[in-house]
């Protein structure tokens, strides 16, 4: 026992300084970010603004990859099977918290996949398309009452957070409204700005120029309170609903077992880049705030919004086919 034991540790001796060289050699080869959602949306968005600045940091390139699908959850369920190597991490937005209650996952947020940090957070914004009468939300909630299941409104996705705080917002407004899921957050866009579709639940990222143009007209926003993204626009909970509040998000992930000293390269890789002045300012010029906090901190809020969501989701029996 005695021998086997000392084999054991001369092993673990031998082995310790390969493990450290393979952790310090990272990266050697192209890095991949999943988007889960096609080119075009938000998440794509941002992923391009901090992607360059990344590759050089890290010193390899990083390669951005569109997995759109089934309201994100393709792209994360690659992630979450990818090798714990550090090659393969997952830009995951808002949805990633609703789709762990509203499908049947073969993975969990939370067990199988990693936080390095909430990237950003923002307002989500329902905008009318500039041919409609709907100048406030009361306009919309008035016209809404008499025609209940008349006007359709676009998001990126069913059960996506956009979807299921629409809900949400509609229950408290006493009204009902039609849900209209696309496969991202670019190919509403599309029918949005067309007019295809008169109302549209989104963040402000991919929205805001076309507010600016005054072809999508806002109606309210999601956070607390007014935000500087959508100036002049007030909150739904200040336009009485009660005290309504769904801000839309981004949060970096790694796959579960990721070595730590690669975890930890990545953060503070990733947070500086964030951070830089002119990625900062083009990321939320776009609509929405840089947060690159901790990655307990990013855990914890997932945490939250899942049993948040969850519960809506429950309540509402809403599916991936709602």
């Amino acid at each position: 026992m005695l021998r086997r034991h000392l084999l054991a540790l001369a092993g673990a001796g031998l082995a310790a300084p390969g493990i450290l060289r393979a952790q310090g050699a990272w990266p050697d080869r192209p890095i991949r970010i999943i988007v889960p959602f096609p080119p075009g949306g938000s998440t794509d968005t941002i992923a391009r603004i901090f992607q360059p600045r990344l590759s050089e940091v890290l010193g390899r390139q990083v390669v951005i990859e569109n997995r759109g699908g089934a309201s994100g959850s393709i792209g994360a369920i690659e992630a979450a099977r990818a090798a714990p190597d550090g090659y393969t991490w997952l830009l995951a937005y808002d949805n990633e918290a609703t789709n762990q209650t509203v499908m049947r996952l073969p993975y969990r947020t939370l067990t199988d996949l990693v936080p390095v940090t909430l990237v950003a957070q923002g307002p989500l914004a329902l905008v009318a398309h500039h041919s409609t009468p709907f100048r406030t939300f009361p306009d919309l909630v008035e016209a809404a009452r008499r025609q209940p299941d008349h006007f359709a409104y676009a998001t990126s996705g069913a059960g996506g957070l956009a979807h299921v705080s629409t809900t949400l917002l509609s229950q408290q407004a006493g009204i009902r409204l039609v849900h209209v899921p696309y496969r991202g957050g670019g190919p509403a866009l599309q029918d949005a700005v067309a007019g295809t579709v008169p109302l549209f639940m989104s963040n402000v990222v991919i929205i805001s120029q076309h507010i600016a143009a005054g072809t999508l007209r806002p109606l309210g926003v999601t956070t607390r309170g007014e935000t500087r993204h959508v100036p002049g626009i007030r909150s739904f909970a200040q336009q009485g609903v009660g005290d309504f509040e769904a801000p839309t998000w981004w949060a970096f992930l790694g796959r579960a077992g990721t070595p730590q000293p690669i975890l930890e390269r990545m953060h503070q890789a990733l947070t500086s880049v964030l951070n830089e002045p002119a990625v900062k300012q083009r990321i939320e010029q776009q609509g929405c705030d840089i947060v690159a906090g901790s990655p307990e901190h990013c855990r914890q809020f997932l945490a939250a919004e899942i049993e948040k969501w969850g519960a809506v989701i429950r309540a509402n029996n809403i599916t991936a086919d709602t």
